[in-house]
């Protein structure tokens, strides 16, 4: 780690924000929750709110953040920074390191979310920034790549879904900002991705499952305290036992105890 990098990843974690507390705002794509995106402003710091968009996983960048702002539109539209693209970031990283550590708040659009993936292998210490500032209370968002990039196992949306079996589905390491045991999926009940998620469930013990459909929202506060928002829901899933799942739905509103994985 040069000198520089490390005098900014001190500084990225000293700042810290006006709000306490390990924040995420999790959107399965397809639109956005009025009262999720609600919690993701005020915990943003509402019109004090920065909002640094991280568009790595999109072709079409400025249509995902307009798409965003479209949902803001009830708030005053916060300041914001855009993350220098994925082809420059690499000569950016002190730039890129000072727009996360004056921003209240992250949010990862959607695309592909292996295209995130790959630029948190190749950019040494990004991972780390992130975490330092998700530790430090900056609200993390993201939808649909942007929520899929959060866990540390990261569906890849390659493989074989016609049957349940974890071996063949694609998986890479994520941001890793819920606990390890958690796997993510977006997009859910309505692109049928059940499949997927119950084999790495059935392959990985211990995991937990959490699928949001769209348009729908999880907000987790702490790694622990979760809730959904949104007209369908969002689905639970862990293994219960060799070849036995254990499958819940949460309604909008609905309270889940992530560790000891039961409602509230």
């Amino acid at each position: 780690m040069n000198t520089l990098f490390a005098v900014l990843c001190l500084w990225v974690a000293a700042i810290g924000p006006a709000h306490a507390g390990q924040r995420l705002v999790l959107f399965g794509g397809g639109g956005f929750p009025e009262a999720a995106v609600d919690r993701f402003m005020e915990r943003a710091g509402g019109k004090d709110a920065r909002i640094l968009f991280v568009t790595w996983a999109s072709g079409e960048p400025r249509e995902e953040i307009d798409e965003f702002k479209d949902y803001l539109s009830p708030h005053k539209i916060p300041a914001m920074d855009i993350a220098p693209a994925t082809t420059t970031i690499r000569e950016k990283r002190a730039e890129f390191l000072a727009m996360l550590g004056r921003s209240s708040a992250v949010f990862f659009t959607g695309g592909d979310q292996s295209r995130i993936a790959e630029v948190l292998d190749r950019v040494q210490g990004l991972r780390e920034a992130f975490k330092e500032r998700y530790a430090a209370g900056v609200v993390f968002g993201g939808t649909s790549a942007g929520t899929a990039i959060m866990s540390e196992v990261m569906l890849t949306g390659e493989g074989d879904f016609s049957v349940i079996d974890g071996s063949t589905v694609g998986v890479r390491r994520g941001l890793g900002l819920l606990p390890a045991e958690m796997i993510l999926d977006q997009h859910f009940i309505v692109r049928q991705r059940e499949n997927r998620l119950f084999g790495l469930v059935l392959k990985n013990a211990g995991s937990l499952g959490l699928g949001v459909d769209e348009p729908c929202a999880l907000v987790v506060d702490d790694g622990r305290w979760a809730q959904a928002f949104g007209p369908t829901y969002v689905m639970t899933a862990e293994s219960s036992g060799r070849l036995k799942l254990s499958v819940g739905l949460l309604e909008d509103g609905a309270r889940y105890d992530l560790k000891e994985r039961k409602r509230l």
